[in-house]
């Protein structure tokens, strides 16, 4: 990452290529105890949030990675009363989650309290639903947290994660999907970010074989733009504890969606063909 007076970049070296987005003045530099909080102003991008030096979320482009994370799993349960969301400090997740009106309710466990203060302040607009009563926010570590659930607790898990590195880093290992497969309800639905189809292959291959050898008898790749993460292009994983998934035509909720739809559903699952085995 770089930033003079006018620009941030963030190098993506290995790949050869960066992104850079125009700012115009920064608004918070903040050092929590486990990361870098940056907050900048930028030309065409509204706000800009970066965790150490990778950006996190920002005002023009976030609701499609929070609606594709979301929905496609919320949607494939019949009844997705009991919803837990691992990481999502920025709360755009937890907006589209309290907007299918099953919910019951929703933990969301967020390591980092200061990500979530910095939300509040500078991206109010992902937080208008922090005080939903059905809502209960907690700054613990989300591993721990699943490890120590009940079995069969939540209908729903969604991992808001940062890329597998430091803390998040267990996130992305088969112990974690075991446990989650084992606080998830007979009929339960886990996704996760997966980072990105051109990028990181090996990855996704990796998690889809993990997820298998946790127990999830299906799992999906939903594939979507979101041109501030590496490549331009993102993933995220839904896997199925009982090996359903898919939109039920009986139970499709109107949503209030910007890029999200039930017919995106489909086309958003159908993987390129270098991912296909």
């Amino acid at each position: 990452m770089a930033i003079d007076d006018t620009w941030y970049t963030e190098e993506w070296a290995d790949q050869g290529s960066a992104i850079s987005l125009k700012i115009k003045t920064k608004l918070c530099d903040l050092q929590s105890p486990y990361q870098r909080i940056e907050i900048f102003e930028t030309e065409s991008f509204g706000r800009l949030m970066t965790l150490d030096g990778l950006v996190m979320v920002t005002g023009r482009d976030n609701f499609i990675y929070h609606e594709m994370l979301t929905h496609p799993a919320l949607c494939s349960h019949m009844q997705p009363e009991k919803v837990l969301i691992i990481g999502g400090g920025d709360c755009g997740t937890l907006k589209e989650v309290l907007k299918h009106e099953a919910v019951k309710h929703v933990d969301m466990v967020e390591l980092d309290a200061d990500v979530t203060h910095a939300a509040e302040e500078f991206f109010p607009e992902l937080c208008s639903s922090n005080h939903d009563p059905r809502a209960a926010i907690h700054f613990e570590d989300g591993i721990k947290w699943v490890k120590d659930a009940d079995e069969q607790r939540y209908d729903v898990i969604l991992v808001d994660s940062t890329d597998p590195v430091g803390p998040a880093a267990g996130l992305f290992e088969i112990e974690f999907y075991r446990q989650c497969f084992r606080a998830l309800t007979d009929n339960g639905i886990l996704a996760l970010q997966s980072e990105s189809p051109l990028f990181h292959t090996s990855l996704i291959q990796a998690v889809d074989d993990s997820l298998g050898q946790a127990g999830f008898a299906k799992r999906k790749l939903f594939h979507f733009p979101q041109c501030t993460y590496p490549s331009g292009w993102w993933s995220a994983t839904v896997a199925a504890k009982n090996g359903t998934l898919s939109v039920d035509l009986l139970r499709r909720p109107t949503l209030d969606t910007r890029y999200y739809s039930h017919e995106l559903y489909a086309a958003a699952a159908i993987p390129p063909r270098f991912l296909q085995s």
